[in-house]
């Protein structure tokens, strides 16, 4: 197509006898894949460039709808920002690392990690998939942390297979030769050095501190992690003895941590206990002595109002532990048992004793044992009492989560750096959020961040830290002073590769070194997409000239619920690492919720599989039903929808096909011949052609404002509702006039006339096909090829801009399509209401509207009488406005006053 003055050239190829939407997707996305229709073209000049950070999915199982709905809406951004002449930069990445791959590797090959074991080249798994049924540990088969690594590596590559299959039916516009894996070579090269850089400007560190740990998982869990959950438990009355026997009592969920007991906890403003601040208590059954203490963190209305600070059973303690500088009386292991030896606190021998029986048992052994004692020494007040309280959970797992202190990695995030904090809330303030009531999210999260990024993670599939340690004399690792790689050896494994200036045969020996075997957290790698995929800090010049024309970045598209997770910590990478926020626009979208209104999830049993509803539908379907939700609203499962998406994609094929036959039929309506033609606005010279152009010129305003402020929604309600408005009304009323054919008195339209529907007609239905092109890829590139042979994809092509089209309505009103539809749909109904067919004659009608419409019906009355078969008297009254309100009828409402029908048609036997 080629575009000049306004005028549009147009190559007509033959049309299909038939036309429907099943099979365009094999049909088009294979000339896509030839074409490289959607291939990132590289400009160098930044400002012709649109870059999109796309979620790399978890690439950990069974896909369902919620997965095509986000992904429908970035899709739409990115056609659009292509046809506005963006080379557009959407690469696709697969989070492979982390939990959920190594659990679902597990589950499907029935293996467990165990550190001691050697290699083994010819292992092969007991399972290959066990239809999703969890295989209990004891049953698992143990294997190296390399074999475990290599099935992770083959089962994430089968996932990403049927990963791509679905995004490629779905249609999106996705530049397949730049996917990335976020275990592979580049990012892991782009996380350690990100790191690497993080820990010489002292943004990294480690520690020894309380954190929380999931039993289950055998591995730290951040603050973004968690998840609070109702979590069943009684409370327990019990009771610490000052030194001459009597007792202040407190209420506690956790009696088997007693032993950890450091002091009791009360608000200074509580008048219950200002008396006892500064005195001191002894703990039940092991009788160590702990004071009372004042914190305003201690909830008055809560329990007995005073509380046993144990290091730790929550974040509570935590704070109190840091604010209050508590000893720390750790007695929960890792593995969430109790430790093994009598801590040294505990003096008393019948104390030591109580302890030594509760050595080594789960927490809820432990309780059962504690609780029994307190009842024989008297110490518990009554009988426990049911309770539900809030308890955190790691997102992902089934046990409540324990506090352990043990040496982390963590990165700084304005968790304990004041000036920092406000820093990433400024650079919240500067980032475009779509809706932006999403922004508060952020906010809040930021300002209620109580503790720095804990980033390690002691599992094996991920990104190890690029860390050695010295051994010293006595053969312990001496944390205080990591070795470092240089840049150029990255990407490295420390449990394989060598520090500088060591061999192997010095590794975990005293005098060389030793590796760290923790690996960073998948958010770690994940936060820094931005610098994958736009090749920051590599030393070639290829990657130089991309990082300049892409970073940063226009788009990052996610999920509302990973505001605090993936868009906050990219955000603070990119801060530290970049000075700048990573993107320039964030849109969020919201939950795709079952027919009952309940969020869709697989632990609910309540998805439904994507590939069911494309193969129904078809993909220009279910992509509509996405496109259909406004961002950050929930959006419901809705085969209704996706029922008018098929329809719509149906009606623009036949609505195209019809205008583009017009003139080229043969006897039998087959149109098999090619054909060029012109539709130039001059051409458009009836005052309902012009209404139709200036109603198309107002939708392209409209629609393209939308679609620049992210309501792809918005813009689709405003095309769709045109699209209708113009096959039901604008097409019904030209069509006679466009085949040129004779009115009901004989009298042949002008050429001049029908002209001026046919490039009407051209001009919208080209238009049309543009509009819808981000929505509904398939239909509307079908219908393109039809009329721009040889022109390349309508994908391609320039989105529309309204000069064209006001051209064409030369100032024409678009309400006199609206006034001349109502005038048809009147005629309809006198039919409808005789129960007479469609083609029966009108010999006489009168109307009524308001005076501005007996003008616009007027102007159009020829087209409005062929479209309703009036061969008689056809009169227009013209309404009062005073009448108009009597009745309270629409300011546009039409009304028949009087009519008179012919006989209806004769029907021609079948033979």
């Amino acid at each position: 197509m080629t575009e000049g003055k306004s005028i549009i050239n147009a190559n007509l190829t033959p049309l299909p006898d038939k036309v429907g939407v099943d099979g365009l997707e094999d049909k088009w996305r294979a000339v896509w894949d030839e074409d490289g229709t959607y291939k990132f073209r590289n400009t160098r000049d930044r400002k012709a460039v649109y870059s999109i950070d796309t979620p790399p999915p978890t690439v950990s199982g069974s896909l369902h709808v919620g997965h095509v709905f986000s992904y429908t809406h970035t899709d739409v951004i990115a056609r659009y920002k292509r046809m506005r002449g963006y080379d557009v930069f959407y690469p696709m990445g697969w989070d492979d690392n982390g939990l959920p791959t190594e659990r679902r590797v597990q589950n499907y090959y029935g293996v467990r990690v165990d550190v001691s074991l050697p290699y083994d080249p010819d292992f092969k798994p007991p399972f290959e998939g066990t239809d999703g049924k969890k295989i209990d540990a004891k049953d698992q088969v143990p294997i190296s942390r390399k074999n475990f690594i290599e099935l992770c590596e083959r089962l994430t590559a089968q996932d990403e297979k049927l990963f791509e299959a679905l995004w490629r039916k779905l249609g999106l516009s996705i530049d397949w030769s730049q996917t990335y894996h976020t275990i592979g070579q580049h990012p892991q090269r782009v996380a350690q050095k990100a790191f690497l850089r993080n820990l010489a400007r002292g943004e990294a560190y480690q520690q020894d501190a309380p954190g929380l740990w999931d039993v289950t998982f055998q591995t730290a869990v951040a603050q973004a992690e968690l998840e609070s959950r109702e979590y069943p438990g009684f409370y327990h009355k019990v009771a610490f003895r000052f030194e001459d026997g009597t007792p202040i009592y407190i209420e506690t969920t956790r009696p088997e941590l007693l032993a950890a007991c450091t002091s009791l906890i009360a608000n200074p403003n509580d008048e219950r206990y200002k008396q006892y601040f500064g005195q001191y208590v002894y703990s039940p059954l092991f009788k160590v002595k702990v004071p009372i203490l004042a914190h305003p963190a201690a909830e008055m209305d809560k329990g007995a109002g005073i509380a046993m600070c144990c290091t730790f059973g929550d974040v509570t303690d935590v704070e109190w532990w840091r604010d209050l500088k508590l000893p720390t009386r750790p007695i929960i292991q890792r593995n969430g048992r109790i430790v093994m030896d009598t801590p040294d606190w505990i003096e008393d021998p019948a104390g030591r004793e109580v302890f030594a029986e509760t050595a080594g048992k789960t927490t809820f052994s432990a309780r059962k044992i504690i609780v029994d004692k307190l009842r024989e020494s008297g110490d518990l007040d009554g009988e426990p009492t049911p309770t539900k309280r809030m308890t955190n959970f790691y997102e992902k797992g089934d046990k409540p989560l324990e506090i352990v202190t043990s040496r982390q990695w963590y990165l700084k995030n304005g968790g304990t750096d004041e000036k920092l904090n406000a820093e990433l809330i400024e650079r919240g303030k500067e980032l475009n959020f779509h809706p932006d009531f999403m922004r508060v999210r952020y906010e809040n999260w930021v300002h209620g961040l109580n503790g720095d990024w804990l980033i390690s993670r002691q599992r094996f599939f991920g990104v190890p830290f690029p860390l050695w340690y010295p051994v010293n004399a006595s053969g312990e690792p001496d944390y205080d002073h990591p070795i470092t790689p240089s840049e150029d050896r990255l990407p490295i494994d420390p449990t394989i590769d060598v520090p500088e200036g060591y061999d192997e045969s010095q590794r975990d020996v005293p005098g060389g070194f030793t590796a760290e075997k923790d690996i960073m957290d998948t958010w770690a790698t994940s936060s820094v997409t931005p610098q994958i995929v736009t090749h920051w800090a590599e030393p070639d010049e290829a990657s130089k000239a991309l990082f300049a024309s892409t970073f940063p970045m226009d788009l990052r598209p996610q999920g509302q619920d990973i505001i605090r997770t993936w868009l906050f910590s990219t955000v603070d990478r990119a801060h530290l690492e970049n000075k700048c926020l990573p993107w320039a626009h964030a849109t969020l979208s919201g939950w795709i919720l079952d027919p009952d209104h309940k969020k869709m999830s697989k632990s609910k049993g309540n998805v439904v599989v994507p590939n069911e509803p494309i193969e129904k539908f078809g993909a220009d379907a279910v992509r509509y039903w996405a496109a259909a939700a406004r961002l950050g609203l929930d959006a419901t499962y809705d085969i209704g929808q996706m029922k008018i998406g098929r329809r719509l994609a149906i009606k623009l094929l036949n609505a195209t096909k019809f205008a583009l036959a017009i003139g080229r039929e043969d006897e039998n309506h087959h149109v098999g011949a090619a054909a060029e033609t012109s539709w130039n606005p001059a051409d458009v010279t009836e005052p309902l052609d012009r209404a139709a152009m200036a109603k198309l010129a107002l939708v392209v305003r409209q629609a393209t404002e939308a679609l620049e402020s992210y309501e792809h929604s918005k813009a689709l309600e405003v095309i769709e509702s045109y699209f209708w408005q113009f096959c039901d009304d604008y097409i019904e009323l030209v069509k006679n006039r466009a085949y040129g054919t004779p009115d009901e008195h004989g009298n042949v339209p002008s050429e001049k006339a029908v002209k001026s529907a046919r490039t009407a007609l051209g001009l919208g239905l080209d238009a049309f096909a543009r509009l819808l092109a981000p929505y509904l890829p398939y239909a509307t590139e079908e219908v393109w090829s039809w009329m721009h042979a040889g022109s390349g994809s309508v994908h391609r092509a320039a989105w529309p801009v309204v000069d064209p089209y006001v051209e064409a309505a030369t100032g024409a009103s678009p309400e006199l399509l609206t006034w001349a539809g109502k005038a048809v749909e009147q005629l309809r109904k006198i039919k409808s209401e005789a129960k007479v067919s469609m083609k029966t004659p009108i010999l006489s009608v009168a109307l009524s509207a308001a005076s501005e419409g007996v003008d616009a019906i007027r102007a159009a009355l020829g087209d409005i009488a062929q479209a309703g078969r009036v061969v008689g008297k056809f009169d227009l009254v013209a309404k009062h406005a005073e009448e108009s309100a009597a009745e309270d009828a629409p300011e546009t409402e039409v009304a028949v006053e009087a009519s008179e029908l012919g006989e209806p048609p004769v029907k021609k036997p079948k033979h």
